[in-house]
């Protein structure tokens, strides 16, 4: 567990509200993400409040088990995290062509601009 605080709130109001959403406690994310059952829910509550930051692996865990892609738990922008956010429900085939389509419409945007 890393000693340094999160002072933008990002990381916190994320965490809680993925945790929420998904209707779990703070003892069974903690436990879900591979943290000792003694210590699951203060170091998930530590984590909500940002008192603590967890170190990459430890947030990548608990991203998997809320369901949401990693980058959205730490994703400062609302819109952009609600994007990645479902854009990490999709399939592999479906992201894909997301992917294609955006990549096309800011060209079009981009040539619009040029003329």
């Amino acid at each position: 567990m890393s000693s340094k605080k999160d002072t933008s709130g990002v990381f916190p109001r994320r965490l809680k509200s993925a945790r929420q959403a998904a209707g779990i406690t703070q003892f069974g994310l903690g436990v879900s993400a591979g943290i000792d059952e003694y210590s699951a829910s203060p170091r998930i509550n530590q984590y909500e409040r940002g008192v603590h930051v967890p170190d990459l692996g430890t947030a990548r865990r608990l991203a998997e088990a809320l369901n949401v892609p990693l980058s959205y738990l730490f994703e400062p922008n609302e819109q952009l995290a609600e994007f990645v956010r479902l854009a990490g429900k999709l399939t592999k085939d479906d992201l894909k062509k997301l992917t294609a389509y955006l990549r096309e419409a800011l060209a079009e945007q981009s040539d619009a601009r040029v003329d």
